[in-house]
């Protein structure tokens, strides 16, 4: 059915993926104006907002500028005042204002000349409760008042046919009012409080229908049972490890038999890996992998970049240099005949651990046994390519790594469909990593590289992007621009990498800078995830505050590695609020604690990567302002399940159901 007898209009909404009158009333307002009339007063301050009513008294005119126009006129309000009112780009007024009618107006006051700065009007009076009005993210082909009265009219077609998403035992308990209202107090506020109580519902709606996909999702992967299995022989693990030349950490340990006592049980695992750059997430996976080959299984490791692939694969190469077991690497920038071998290997089982990116997971890819599946950086994979990986197994078991810390506020909330393991402890000891902040011309960048290769140790220089736009000027944003520049001051010992350099590129870059050949290496985050170099002792970041804070930390784990001294300079000399989020990093090296800054900062999704993930990207709620529904919603979740025979809650679990393939990995 058409919403509108324009077919322009129709586009147009189908456009935003509007099609029906729900979407309609489901597209909610970005903002409100408010147009509750200011108080007169004699002494109005500079830069107030002021909404008047009243009438033209000189006829508007046009004042040309170059490509600009000015239109200018006089305004009376109904008590009295006079104001010149000025428009920049609104010929049209002209022809849309005269002197009879009532105009509301609403301006920015500039108290020097005594003038409105026009930012909207409307016609006649506008009553006090319908002072707030709705302003839509919508493209220009649709007008504001256009859509208002398109979504007045969906009202109306669907009044009485709206039914509510909350069972009545929880709209009762929270007082909560019904979906159709709800959404008619976001729309049509009379008062704040009525889009307080409007925003409360949809957030509930939406934290209760998360957490039951949450609770089915993770009572799926509880019902998975593998197919028979040989038992991992626990004492072939530990004896391998007395062969390292280091000890386990304490949690290493503890995350180890967590992990040895999830492959061992009936159902299939199922766990994030979380802990801060350094705390030894490769080793614990690299031991799983052992592990799964005393059971005679495959493991396929995936990394998000061939980087860090050939990282890996060169890391377990060494680790398990002297025994039997077999390490292949597959990637994209493979020859054909090696891709081959490759492929071989892996159908008849030659190979017990491949490392790769996505080519793991290619059609043509197949498994004698794979048992288990480990990704890194679990944000940086969408959960179809998850999905295709465990698709190569019966039931294999599954661990996610992330150097990402997620805050325990929300691992529960975003997280309650896995089982979290974290790594705290360093290896090589408490990290003595100094973070400062000067600007970007300071003596100190200077002073810290000339130490850090005299010492025969190498520099991380980092900028946001490779190149830079022309408005910007000198403004130390690129890779480009700052490896020119170092170019000149340290001449044939720079070397640069960012992601439109071609693999083997990047290869090269890389070695230069791990022999020495090259020590400083100027790059964008793309060393963010998986390079290791352990002689790094020095990081300069231009630009830090392009960066999100934990971003930021994640590139400052590059550096002191090897338990030594290092440094961290932000080079940064902006605005004191971008200082202000800066000096998180100046004040804590805490995953966790930045984590929960960057949380407050950035919200939710950018943090633990749910537009990767494929998590849900909330479309109303927040995790952190409404955490307190969350956790009631996580509570409603539990009871509803567990009384799932009660008719009346039949159709929300339906629903669910139907929606948790969209979160579910296995």
């Amino acid at each position: 059915m058409a919403l509108s007898k324009s077919p322009n209009l129709n586009i147009a909404l189908a456009s935003m993926g509007i099609f029906s009158p729900e979407d309609v009333l489901n597209h909610l307002p970005k903002r409100y104006e408010n147009y509750t009339y200011t108080k007169r007063k004699y002494v109005y301050e500079d830069k107030d907002r002021l909404v008047i009513l009243g009438k033209v008294i000189s006829q508007p005119r046009v004042n040309r500028f170059s490509h600009r126009q000015l239109v200018a006129f006089t305004f009376e309000t109904d008590e009295g005042e006079v104001f010149k009112i000025e428009a920049w780009n609104r010929g049209y007024l002209t022809n849309i204002l005269n002197m009879e009618d009532l105009y509301t107006i609403s301006g920015i006051y500039d108290k020097k000349r005594h003038c409105l700065s026009l930012i909207n009007f409307l016609k006649g009076k506008i009553e006090a409760e319908d002072s707030l009005k709705p302003i839509y993210q919508l493209p220009s082909s649709i007008a504001n008042h256009t859509f208002i009265s398109l979504v007045k009219r969906c009202f109306k077609m669907l009044e009485g046919k709206l039914g509510n998403k909350v069972p009545p035992r929880f709209s009762s308990k929270y007082k909560l009012a019904s979906h159709y209202d709800a959404l008619k107090y976001i729309h049509f506020p009379k008062t704040q409080d009525d889009i307080r109580r409007g925003w409360r519902v949809l957030k509930y709606e939406e934290a209760l229908s998360f957490e039951l996909k949450v609770h089915l999702v993770r009572g799926m992967n509880k019902s998975l049972v593998k197919d028979y299995r040989r038992k991992i022989p626990v004492e072939m693990v530990y004896k391998f490890i007395k062969t390292l030349p280091y000890s386990l950490t304490d949690d290493q340990r503890s995350v180890l038999d967590e992990c040895l006592k999830d492959m061992n049980s009936p159902s299939v695992m199922y766990r994030l890996l979380q802990g801060d750059v350094g705390t030894g997430k490769t080793l614990v996976a690299a031991l799983l992998a052992y592990a799964n080959r005393c059971r005679s299984e495959q493991t396929a490791i995936l990394a998000p970049t061939d980087a860090l692939a050939r990282q890996h694969y060169e890391t377990l190469k060494k680790l398990f240099e002297g025994t039997t077991v077999e390490v292949g690497l597959l990637v994209g920038s493979l020859s054909s005949s090696e891709r081959g071998a490759v492929l071989r290997d892996l159908e008849d089982g030659t190979i017990d651990i491949v490392v790769g990116t996505h080519a793991l997971f290619s059609k043509d890819v197949n498994y004698a046994y794979l048992g288990l599946a480990i990704i890194d950086e679990q944000h940086k994979f969408g959960v179809n390519q998850r999905s295709l990986l465990l698709d190569k197994g019966e039931h294999a078991d599954l661990l996610l790594m992330s150097a990402t810390p997620i805050p325990r506020t929300l691992s529960l909330t975003l997280f309650g469909d896995l089982d979290v393991s974290t790594l705290t402890m360093f290896p090589s000891g408490k990290r003595k990593v100094k973070t400062i902040m000067e600007s970007p011309s300071s003596p100190t960048i200077d002073e810290l590289i000339n130490k850090s290769i005299a010492s025969k140790h190498r520099v991380y220089v980092v900028a946001p992007q490779i190149e830079a736009r022309l408005d910007e000027g000198e403004s130390f944003t690129s890779v480009k621009e700052i490896s020119a520049l170092y170019n000149k001051r340290y001449p044939n010992k720079v070397v640069t990498m960012h992601g439109k350099l071609d693999d083997e590129d990047k290869q090269v870059a890389l070695l230069s800078f791990k022999t020495g050949l090259c020590p400083i290496l100027v790059a964008t985050s793309l060393i963010e995830v998986g390079i290791d170099v352990k002689e790094a002792d020095t990081m300069i970041i231009y630009s830090p505050s392009h960066f999100s804070l934990s971003s930021l930390h994640q590139l400052r784990g590059r550096i002191g590695r090897d338990g030594s001294d290092a440094t961290c300079l932000l080079a940064f000399d902006g605005e004191d609020d971008e200082k202000e989020k800066l000096d998180v990093l100046l004040k804590t090296d805490d995953g966790f604690e930045i984590a929960e800054a960057d949380l407050k900062l950035r919200g939710p999704g950018d943090v633990v990567g749910t537009r990767q993930s494929g998590l849900p990207d909330f479309a109303v709620a927040n995790v952190i302002d409404d955490f307190k529904i969350f956790e009631c919603a996580r509570d409603d979740a539990s009871y509803i399940l567990a009384h799932e025979d009660e008719l009346i809650y039949a159709p929300i679990i339906e629903k669910a159901k139907k929606e948790a393939g969209c979160i579910t990995l296995a």
